[in-house]
């Protein structure tokens, strides 16, 4: 078995309280990571595998990125999903260094060729796979020496343990600081089932679906109509809430997998399993914002992790555009790296986001610690408080914070987004990514 590889970027030591030292996994699912040789420095893991093993095909949902310029990765695998109608997928093949996108009719050759050879040495049906890759935009991959690697991690180095999901979790990573995973157990009704799932990304991160790729895979029996609608719900609630700096990435996908080995009544978007469902759904959801939270956490030159709750809007819609606003502004960003309580630049960002039910006379804003102590009051029912610039700095001394942005329309809906702050690092970080 190889070693957890060392991931060779930013402030590994302060990211490592991220990493779990343990975790509980779905069953009749194997993963690994190994290096192939598409990342330069010649030992990083780059190649990432997840296979079914249970001895029924599992059902699959994905969320993909709206990005006109779609990665060849992204176009074949909703092609096999929409084939197999989410039905028959059993293994998923990620290779980092290299984001085969916007490379023509040879980087759809060699996506379907990754899907070809992980379903012949996994001994899957056709189009059992579906493939992602990230990385560099614009260059072809290294497609022999995928190729290669793939049999080797398949035969060799997957398993159920640990490390094996901290391998897979490092082999998908780029300018990560750290693998990001996360797993739990819950129950519904009699029946426990476990998730586990990891992602990748601190930068290219703005989702309309983050560079983000991401899956998470459950024991439970879920039907395939049921899965994609409970993964659109969680992913809009979770991955399509954060942003990093603006960008979104032409390779963003999120994917769920249920094989169903745990047992149990099986969980389908009908009335009859309304309860199971519903419970499902939430567990999802509140894994699926814990996880797309450690990549707002490990945004590139990060110093702050952010959190937006916009209150009482007129509709979830509106509140999350307000938010999104918010948490894209560079002007507010840099303000929160700078620690400084301009809140006008927030206000500034709340009046020019896509909303038509923003009230100026009814809107408050405050500043909520994350330490417990006593919130800051900016700007009440348009309002302006006289802030006490000494309170406001302790705040904002903390890594984390949370804005409260409360629109006083009465009709009591709400959203919530996570961004980080604007650093110099991430100019240094941009600046020669191709390096």
């Amino acid at each position: 078995m190889h070693p957890v590889t060392k991931v060779s970027i930013r402030h590994l030591s302060k990211a490592a309280r991220f990493v779990p030292k343990a975790g509980v996994y779905p069953q009749g699912f194997k993963v690994g990571g190994i290096h192939c040789g598409v990342k330069k420095d010649g030992h990083s893991f780059d190649l990432a595998l997840l296979q079914n093993t249970f001895g029924k095909e599992a059902t699959a949902a994905a969320v993909f990125t709206t990005n006109k310029f779609k990665a060849a990765p992204v176009q074949v695998s909703s092609k096999i999903l929409k084939e197999k109608h989410g039905s028959g997928i059993n293994s998923l093949v990620i290779n980092s260094g290299n984001a085969n996108a916007v490379t023509g009719a040879q980087g759809i050759k060699d996506a379907e060729d990754m899907v070809i050879v992980t379903d012949s040495v996994c001994e899957n049906p056709k189009n059992s796979t579906l493939v992602m890759s990230t990385g560099v935009i614009g260059n072809n991959l290294p497609i022999d020496k995928i190729l290669t690697g793939i049999p080797k991690l398949a035969l060799s180095n997957l398993g159920d343990s640990h490390e094996h999901w901290i391998n897979c979790a490092t082999a998908i990573c780029t300018t990560d600081t750290f693998p990001k995973l996360v797993s739990k157990q819950f129950t519904i009704g009699e029946d426990t089932y476990t998730l586990a799932g990891l992602c990748k990304g601190a930068g290219m991160i703005c989702p309309n679906m983050a560079t983000l790729l991401g899956f998470f895979v459950t024991d439970a029996p879920v039907s395939a109509s049921a899965l994609q609608q409970i993964l659109k719900y969680s992913v809009d609630r979770s991955f399509n809430s954060i942003t990093v700096d603006g960008d979104m990435s032409t390779n963003d996908t999120i994917v769920a997998i249920a094989n169903g080995a745990a047992g149990g009544e099986l969980i389908d978007n009908n009335s009859s399993c309304a309860e199971r469902y519903a419970r499902l759904q939430a567990e999802i959801t509140s894994f699926a914002q814990q996880l797309a939270q450690l990549v707002v956490r490990d945004g590139e030159g990060a110093t702050k992790f952010i959190t937006i709750r916009v209150k009482d809007a007129v509709s979830y819609l509106e509140a999350k555009n307000i938010a999104s606003s918010v948490a894209n502004s560079s002007l507010f960003k840099t303000a929160m790296y700078g620690k400084d309580a301009n809140w006008g630049r927030i206000l500034c960002a709340i009046g020019y986001a896509n909303a038509q039910n923003v009230i100026p006379e009814k809107t408050s804003v405050k500043f909520i610690p994350t330490d417990g102590s006593e919130h800051l009051e900016l700007l009440v029912n348009g309002e302006p408080e006289v802030v006490d610039e000494a309170r406001a700095s302790q705040i904002l001394e903390l890594e984390d914070l949370e804005i409260e942005i409360n629109l006083g329309t009465g009709a009591g809906q709400e959203a919530t987004f996570w961004t980080c702050d604007l650093s110099h690092e991430y100019i240094t970080i941009n600046g020669d990514y191709r390096s």
